[in-house]
């Protein structure tokens, strides 16, 4: 496994190359979606993103714990965690198993089936901050640059 750590200019440079943004769109869009995240999160609700997984708050109550070097009993507050929980689709990819890529050795298709809503409207563009399968998308490039990221391989 190696210590790589993907930063916010690693996702700026993919939809760079991907989708074909100048830099500072791709910058400005990363921040976009990555700022909609943080504020959903903040405001108590969660985010979920198809094939990813899904991200919320969870509050911790009040409880005693006890310093290892004194063994003095300590009280933590109560606090507010953020948990993140992995979807089969992720896991199954992490781990190489089935289900995580078909036969082809490339990744399903993101989302679930369209409703009769959805189809209704099939060719439309959703609008900025709506969601399609999943995560905010402001045009099909974007989902294809994102796909594209998660598909690269890795350095």
């Amino acid at each position: 496994m190696t210590d790589q750590t993907v930063t916010r200019a690693d996702l700026s440079e993919a939809v760079y190359q991907e989708v074909g943004l100048s830099r500072n769109e791709s910058a400005d869009l990363v921040e976009s979606v990555l700022s909609e995240i943080a504020d959903t999160l903040t405001s108590g609700e969660t985010v979920k993103i198809s094939s990813f997984g899904s991200f919320s708050v969870r509050q911790k109550g009040e409880r005693v714990g006890r310093n290892p070097k004194t063994g003095e009993e300590v009280p933590i507050l109560p606090r507010k965690v953020l948990v993140f929980r992995a979807s089969n689709v992720l896991k199954n990819r992490i781990n190489g198993e089935a289900g995580g890529e078909d036969e082809g050795g490339t990744r399903p298709e993101l989302g679930r089936a369209a409703t009769p809503a959805q189809e209704a409207h099939e060719g439309e563009q959703p609008a900025l901050g709506s969601q399609a399968q999943g995560i905010c998308y402001t045009t099909d490039s974007h989902r294809d640059a994102v796909s594209a990221f998660l598909d690269r391989p890795k350095s």
